[in-house]
Order: structure tokens, then C-alpha cells, then sequence
């Protein structure tokens, strides 16, 4: 029987492969399609297109913006790296820098340390810790503007505060302003922000912790191991991947830090618990130099990467 040249064409080609003998036998292979594109472009072009109007382009104005000196309705006047110069010889982005980092490393430490503590405790009667979880993971649902105003209320400098009234019982006629006193104001809001963060790390460090394979905990018993020594030598090594993915998340949230800070202190007092990211607001939003702000804001985007490349990487390479 005759085959046509296009019956010839539209055959995948033959690729002959070893057979015992050294004989070698025809094997199809599928050819590429261009029938294929289409439908793999319609489905993914809707999401880039998004992802393009409200990342890739605001990411693109805001370092195209860093180069130009800004104020209010005036003329943009490029400046190139100006901005940048005056940003770290500036006083106040340097204090700025150094809030941010003790922001961000003291909330960390608090919450993950804590939600990871907890997971320890709760590992051991999951069951019955159940409502205590939920409750403390509740917290982390709560916006951080709600949790602000929840907190002035604890903070009030007089008598009718709650902190105030505590430390009033051991010390009667104690009243301290803690939102207004430079010395304590950020140390309050490491606390305010740690607080309604613990679940978060809690939650991760539980589920490592239940990963573990019962078979492991059975045998450490059998052998008389008591509940400190499994937390210590059994829990704690293998909840590590839960542990290093609530400090990343938990770095990059302290980092972003601004609706707590706004509500709280508004940077003050005397811009002692400003951080970078309400410096942006404040220089963009109330100063009116969109220059500035933005290369503060190129300056916060520098930071993240910094932490959230390497964690990618080690994430891709795990996963590999």
C-alpha cells in the first residue's frame, strides 16, 4: 500500500534504540506541537498581565522616581544617586536603619522563640491543647491597626492604663508614659507587634513537630528518654525547617512594619521608633518629596532581597 508524502510528514520520527543482539528497534517520539501554544499562553497571560500592572510597573516607577528630586507639584529634576547620598548622610535615616533593625530583630526573636516554645509544649497533648492554639493563633488574625488601638489602651500614661495599674499594685501611684517616653516607646511596640505574631510560628513549629515520625518518639521512650531529652535532642533538631520558615516570614513582615508604628507612636517620640518603612511614608506622604520616599522605598526592596534570596535559594536547592 502507498503512503502519501503528508501521511509521511504528519508520522513522528523513528529512533531506533538497542535491542539484545545489537539489534536495534524503532521508538516514536513525540513530536513538538505548535497547536500546543496557544492554549498554555491563554492561561498564563491573564496572570502576567496582573502581575505586571501591580508589581513589575510600580517596582519600575518607584527606582525611576529615586532619581529625581521631587516636591510636591514642582518640576521633577533628576538628581541620579543624590537621593541615595542624602539618604545615608542623613541623621535621621541612620537612626532610622538602626530602629528598624532592632524592630525587626527584637520581634523576631520574641515571637518565633515563644511560638516555638509553645509548639514544644503543645506537641506533647495536641488534643487537649487544641482551644489553647486557637486562641493564640486567633491573635495572628487580628490587623495590626486593631491590635494598635487595643494596645493604646494598655499603654495609657496615666493610672488607667493597664500596664500602669499592674506595676501600680507593687508600687502604688506608678504612672509611666510608655508610648511617650523615647527609652520605652519601642520597646513597647516590639511587644504590641510580637504579640499578636506569636500563632504564626507557633502554628509552623507545631507541624514540623507532628511531621516527626512516631516511630522515633516510641523508641526514645522505650529507652527511658524523659520529656526534657526528646524536646531536646529529638523535637528541636527536627522542627528546624518550620523554625528557619517562621524567622523568614516573620523578618520580612518586621521589615514592612507601618500600620502598628502609625497607629502607636506615629514615629515619635522624637522619631525614636520610626522605622524605614513609615520614613517612606512620612518623607512621600507628608513632606512631599516622592523622591526621597522612593529611594528610601528602593533602599526597604535592597533589604527584603537580602533575606528573601538566600532563603529561596536554599528552599530551590532542597527541594532539587
Amino acid at each position: 500500500m502507498s503512503v502519501s508524502a503528508a501521511d509521511a510528514a504528519a508520522r513522528p520520527p523513528q529512533v531506533s534504540s538497542p535491542v539484545g543482539g545489537g539489534r536495534r528497534q524503532p521508538v516514536a517520539v513525540r513530536r513538538w506541537r505548535l497547536g500546543d501554544v496557544p492554549a498554555a499562553w491563554l492561561l498564563i497571560i491573564p496572570v502576567l498581565i496582573l502581575f505586571a500592572i501591580t508589581v513589575i510597573y510600580p517596582l519600575v516607577e518607584t527606582i525611576r522616581l529615586s532619581f529625581f528630586d521631587i516636591k510636591g507639584l514642582g518640576k521633577p529634576k533628576f538628581v541620579g544617586i543624590g537621593n541615595y547620598i542624602k539618604l545615608f548622610t542623613d541623621p535621621a535615616f541612620r537612626n532610622t536603619l538602626w530602629t528598624t533593625l532592632v524592630f525587626t530583630l527584637g520581634t523576631t526573636a520574641i515571637t518565633v522563640s515563644l511560638g516555638w516554645f509553645l509548639a514544644m509544649l503543645c506537641s506533647f497533648a495536641p488534643r487537649r491543647t487544641l482551644p489553647f492554639r486557637v486562641m493564640i493563633f486567633s491573635a495572628f488574625g487580628v490587623s495590626e491597626a486593631v491590635s494598635g488601638y487595643m494596645w493604646i489602651s494598655m499603654l495609657r500614661p496615666d493610672r488607667a492604663g493597664l500596664l500602669n495599674s499592674v506595676v501600680g499594685i507593687f508600687s502604688p501611684g506608678f504612672a509611666h508614659p510608655w508610648l511617650g517616653d523615647p527609652d520605652t516607646a519601642l520597646w513597647m511596640i516590639i511587644v504590641a507587634a510580637s504579640w499578636s505574631g506569636v500563632g504564626l510560628p507557633l502554628m509552623l513549629c507545631f507541624a514540623a513537630v507532628q511531621s516527626i515520625q512516631r516511630s522515633v518518639l516510641e523508641a526514645a521512650y522505650m529507652d527511658g528518654a524523659k520529656p526534657l531529652s526528646i524536646m531536646r535532642f529529638i523535637m528541636v533538631p527536627l522542627s528546624m525547617p518550620g523554625v528557619r520558615v517562621a524567622v523568614f516570614i516573620n523578618l520580612l513582615g518586621s521589615l514592612r512594619a507601618f500600620d502598628i508604628i502609625y497607629v502607636l507612636t506615629g514615629g515619635g517620640p522624637v522619631r525614636s521608633t520610626e522605622t524605614v518603612g513609615y520614613f517612606m511614608y512620612r518623607e512621600s506622604m507628608t513632606q512631599f518629596k516622592l523622591g526621597y520616599g522612593a529611594a528610601a522605598t528602593v533602599i526597604l526592596l535592597v533589604a527584603v532581597l537580602v533575606i528573601s534570596i538566600p532563603a529561596i535559594i536554599q528552599r530551590t536547592a532542597g527541594a532539587r
